[in-house]
């Protein structure tokens, strides 16, 4: 796994985390954030937002250059960004992740669990098991893993306590048709969600979850052409803009740790939604 230490003044410096420790300057903002999923997407419009709003940001997703973008687009600002390349379905991956970040930014104060995949509609008899393996791997695996990471250091650190938001999608509650990997995946999120809200009241950990519907991003662009209905037609939908979804993370993520969004929809007004009708 690498990652790359960016202070958002160009050039880009190559980060190393032990060299920091020995003799580099401490960070200018004291809130750490980590959000996977972070180079394409509703993940890098939210970690882009965390960033200029002062948090320092840790911009995780599998593709390295992707990241290293991502954080270029971001332009300057007064807190600083990491990238690290990592599969969320793999745990050792997932502890290097971590702990990359502790080291670097002292705590992690933030877990935006984002990073996520779907499939093509496709009647459940027809899904190959390799592909319900990777969604479940990524959706849910991933989340749990990179969950687990982020409460033990918050649960450790001083002084204690953090924040994890999941994004558990409309489809949490509300199914497209032929999404069985990806709609299980997501009911899934929601009681990891409601688990670590109950878990971490003893030590200062909130766990809150943003489901969120047609924002448009690449993964949501063929929304715009034509989909798969309730009702066994194909038709466009109402979408909105990505920027939305990460105004109300930074909302979520800014509370103070005694008070909690534990759910929160946000959604293109005019988009399909109770019985995606």
């Amino acid at each position: 796994m690498t990652a790359l230490f960016v202070t958002l003044a160009f050039p880009l410096i190559f980060w190393n985390a032990k060299l920091l420790a020995q003799g580099g300057s401490a960070m200018t903002s004291n809130r750490t954030a980590v959000v996977t999923g972070a180079g394409t997407g509703i993940g890098k419009a939210v970690a882009t937002a965390l960033l200029r709003a002062g948090w320092n940001t840790v911009f995780c997703g599998r593709r390295r250059a992707v990241l290293d973008e991502a954080i270029r687009q971001a332009g300057k600002t007064d807190a600083r960004a990491l990238a690290i390349a990592c599969d969320v379905s793999s745990a050792d991956e997932v502890d290097d992740l971590f702990e990359t970040a502790a080291e670097a930014f002292g705590r992690i104060d933030l877990l935006f669990n984002n990073a996520g995949m779907g499939y093509k509609s496709t009647p459940i008899d027809e899904i190959p098991v390799d592909v319900w393996n990777q969604v479940v791997g990524v959706n849910l695996t991933g989340s749990f893993l990179c969950a687990r990471k982020a409460f033990g250091m918050m649960r450790r650190q001083k002084p204690q306590g953090g924040r994890i938001i999941n994004n558990g999608s409309v489809s949490a509650y509300a199914p497209r048709p032929g999404s069985v990997p990806y709609t299980a995946t997501k009911h899934a999120i929601t009681g990891l969600t409601k688990t670590l809200a109950l878990d971490g009241r003893p030590y200062d950990i909130a766990c809150g979850q943003i489901d969120i519907g047609n924002a448009l991003t690449e993964m949501a662009a063929p929304m715009t052409v034509g989909v798969p209905q309730a009702n066994g037609s194909i038709a466009a939908e109402a979408v909105m803009d990505v920027e939305h979804v990460a105004d109300a993370v930074v909302h979520m993520a800014g509370l103070p740790l005694d008070a909690n969004v534990l759910f929160m929809t946000v959604m293109a007004t005019k988009m399909p939604y109770v019985g995606r009708g």
